[in-house]
């Protein structure tokens, strides 16, 4: 009998063992399905999105939202205003990119519209923008790094000869169309020299850039080729600009470079904006606008027969946008609402004085 009951022991334990293995395998297997579904689900995310992060790391930060930064020490202070302060750059973004958007750009600069702006050395129209540099020495123009070439028909490649930048260029020697096909391919020794590349450039066309930042932000995302962008500002003593959803980069192994400016809130209109709600979306960020630093993005242009050809199919930033944000600049209730509201314009130009 107390063979049989040790028996019956034993296989209990069995059939337990075999129950919790069982259990085991079927945790495991939704555990599996759980995180394959969640990974689709981010990949699908940031497809949508337009965000190439191929790094689980980064992704993961990112998508939690997980920063790790200090802004440039006393920024406001330095500048000369409260921690409490609001602190505002109006700036425009693609200057160079077509003899319309020259125009609307530098009638903003001019006449206080916009206070910033930065240019896209690829361009055809940067020449203009060289000479408006040189007759107007005190306005704040820093250079818009361009590494995609996005309109269906309006293309260009790289200021470095083609040769020595291969994996920047598609087929037809024009850089990638947009940030996923051009963080996919791009070395980061191919980006760095048409990085410098186009800041030698400015400077040779008479351009005295007050700072980076990044068409499409396209330099954002991959690691290696975001070291290289800061690399390429700390090389030629220029503040860097990232929002500060960019900041997730950083930790103890990466920590962030003196030279590196964040902005805390970054505003520009987005394509699920409706064209009717224009005026409105850009009174609500002046009503709206938190204490420290901020930047409200415009992209001018006029809404004319060169704008639509170059935009054609492409209604995002396309010709009509660029009219909308110009319109929105030059109105009354825009100038008031930054007056009503208290808030302090400062420049990049400003900033890079603070910095070297």
């Amino acid at each position: 009998m107390e063979t049989n009951h040790s028996y019956e022991l034993t296989w209990n334990k069995r059939l337990s063992i075999l129950k919790l293995l069982n259990y085991i395998l079927k945790v495991i297997k939704w555990g599996m399905f759980a995180v394959l579904g969640f990974s689709l689900t981010v990949f699908i995310y940031f497809e949508l999105n337009e965000i190439p992060i191929y790094n689980p790391k980064v992704a993961y930060k990112f998508i939690l939202g997980k920063t790790n930064y200090k802004q440039y020490e006393n920024l406001a202070e330095k500048l000369g205003y409260l921690k409490t302060d609001k602190l505002l750059i109006l700036h425009a973004d693609d200057i160079g990119l077509s003899n319309s958007v020259n125009q609307a750009s530098f009638k903003a600069l001019k006449q206080g519209l916009v206070n910033s702006g930065s240019v896209m050395m690829t361009c055809d129209f940067i020449d203009d923008v060289g000479d408006f540099a040189i007759n107007n020495p005190n306005i704040d123009l820093g250079l818009h790094l361009t590494v995609t070439s996005e309109w269906r028909d309006y293309k260009w490649d790289g200021v470095t000869k083609s040769n020595l930048i291969t994996s920047m260029l598609d087929k037809r020697g024009n850089l990638h169309e947009n940030k996923r096909k051009f963080t996919l391919n791009a070395n980061p020794e191919d980006v760095k020299k048409e990085l410098q590349a186009q800041i030698d450039l400015a400077y040779s066309i008479g351009i005295n850039p007050t700072h980076i930042d990044s068409h499409e932000g396209a330099l954002f995302f991959d690691q290696e080729i975001f070291k290289t962008y800061l690399d390429i500002g700390e090389e030629n003593q220029l503040p860097v600009f990232i929002p500060k959803e960019v900041a997730v980069h950083f930790d103890k192994s990466f920590p962030k470079p003196e030279n590196v400016v964040i902005v805390e809130n970054m505003y520009m209109a987005l394509p699920n904006l409706e064209f009717n709600d224009w005026s409105n979306y850009y009174l609500n960020v002046i009503e709206n606008l938190k204490p420290g630093l901020n930047e409200i993005i415009v992209h001018l242009g006029y809404d004319n027969e060169e704008m639509q050809q170059i935009t054609v199919e492409h209604p995002n930033y396309g010709s009509k946008w660029r009219n909308l944000d110009m319109n929105v600049v030059s109105s009354e209730n825009f100038k008031q609402a930054i007056k009503k509201n208290n808030i302090k314009l400062v420049t990049w130009k400003e900033i890079q004085k603070v910095i070297y």
